[in-house]
């Protein structure tokens, strides 16, 4: 599965629950221009996802980590930009067993489903409501 065909997924399972979705959404400010995968909007929430389609080969601990604390300070930009809270969120092809690192929720593919069905339980957990 190429890089585009995951976020693409990624973006379907989101729109089936109930969220409008905008992908590879670029936005500039006093620190420069940045993108964001996947934004998704539904009520008074906002998802900003981060797909990362890593394979079995290479160490990604580290990686999904650095990502992860990337991704938060750029959703921490966007969220002043748009004047809403936006919850950062990595997705992961494959499950490294972290589930939040530094601001960042990371939701690895097999359980997206059973994170969007039990969003508001994950949200209030890990402080973001």
């Amino acid at each position: 599965m190429l890089w585009q065909e995951f976020e693409e997924l990624i973006s379907k399972i989101l729109e089936e629950h109930g969220f409008e979705v905008k992908r590879r959404v670029v936005f500039r400010d006093k620190i420069g221009r940045s993108e964001i995968d996947a934004v998704a909007k539904r009520g008074n929430t906002i998802l900003a996802i981060d797909a990362k389609r890593y394979t079995e080969g290479w160490y990604r601990l580290s990686a999904i980590k650095r990502e992860a604390r990337k991704h938060a300070k750029r959703c921490e930009r966007y969220s002043k930009i748009v004047g809403n809270n936006v919850v950062p969120v990595v997705v992961p092809l494959i499950d490294d067993g972290v589930i939040y690192y530094c601001g960042c929720l990371i939701v690895p593919f097999r359980a997206i489903n059973d994170f969007l069905c039990n969003i508001e339980l994950y949200l209030v957990e890990f402080g973001f409501l």
